[in-house]
């Protein structure tokens, strides 16, 4: 069952969580980013959200604070930082006409890569915030930063504890970096949810993703969400889906919750 996507099932209650407006020192420059905790005082633990081709917009922030009301602090990196400013991005528009010729030259700026190289700078800054809880981090993604996400993990073991990839594309392709091939480094907990119907991840694809966490014997689950298509979490996407985006926000919580100590 499809919703509108400008009527989330469950918004954040903005009242009870603290959003800042941060740059971090990353790879290969400021990156502007925003750290989402709960109101109240306290330490928390820490997830990095890597959020969609749509890049660093409202939704993205709203779904940052739904987490951090949850019990996390939530660090939300804007993933074209090396493009340089751009227009913020509505899905609805986007999609409606050539959504490569926007998209494709913000997403040529990052990918894997990238979120490997930034990572290590994005944990640093998140160690010395004074905002979060011992050392076991957590990371989400969705679509493309389901894949970042993952690399993420891969590139700091010892660090992240839990990973999330809500409709991630790409995870097992001939890419030195796919995720698949990162799967022996990792030493998270992985859960990853697809489509059920999605070009980006084919049934094939899954298989083979889950097939390298197995004989890497890492600890996951693979779900297939039936009747749910590419962007199902997003609420400012055109093919949101309500009841969909529920069953992920339990699993990503109790993901994250069992893994990190919240």
């Amino acid at each position: 069952m499809s919703t509108s996507p400008t009527a989330p099932a469950s918004a954040p209650d903005t009242a009870q969580v603290v959003t800042t407006r941060i740059a971090i020192d990353a790879a290969d420059g400021r990156c502007p980013a925003y750290l989402c905790t709960p109101a109240a005082t306290g330490r928390w633990p820490a997830v990095v959200f890597y959020g969609d081709a749509g890049g660093l917009r409202p939704a993205m922030v709203e779904m940052a604070q739904r987490l951090a009301g949850a019990g996390f602090a939530v660090l939300l990196p804007d993933p074209f930082y090396r493009y340089g400013p751009y227009p913020t991005l509505v899905p609805r528009e986007v999609f409606a006409g050539d959504a490569m010729a926007i998209l494709g030259p913000l997403m040529a700026t990052t990918g894997n890569r990238a979120a490997a190289a930034d990572v290590p700078a994005f944990v640093d800054w998140l160690d010395r915030s004074g905002t979060t809880s011992g050392r076991r981090l957590g990371a989400v993604g969705f679509c493309m930063g389901g894949g970042m996400a993952i690399a993420a993990a891969a590139a700091l073991p010892e660090r992240f504890a839990a990973v999330a990839s809500f409709h991630g594309g790409q995870l097992a392709t001939d890419d030195d970096a796919s995720p698949h091939r990162q799967a022996a480094r990792l030493r998270a907990e992985v859960y990853v949810a697809a489509a059920e119907n999605d070009e980006h991840c084919p049934p094939d694809m899954l298989e083979c993703f889950e097939r390298a966490l197995a004989e890497a014997a890492v600890e996951h689950v693979c779900e297939t969400y039936t009747g749910a298509r590419h962007g199902w979490m997003v609420p400012d996407f055109p093919v949101y889906d309500a009841v969909a985006a529920e069953r992920g926000w339990r699993a990503m919580v109790a993901l994250f919750r069992k893994n990190l100590g919240a």
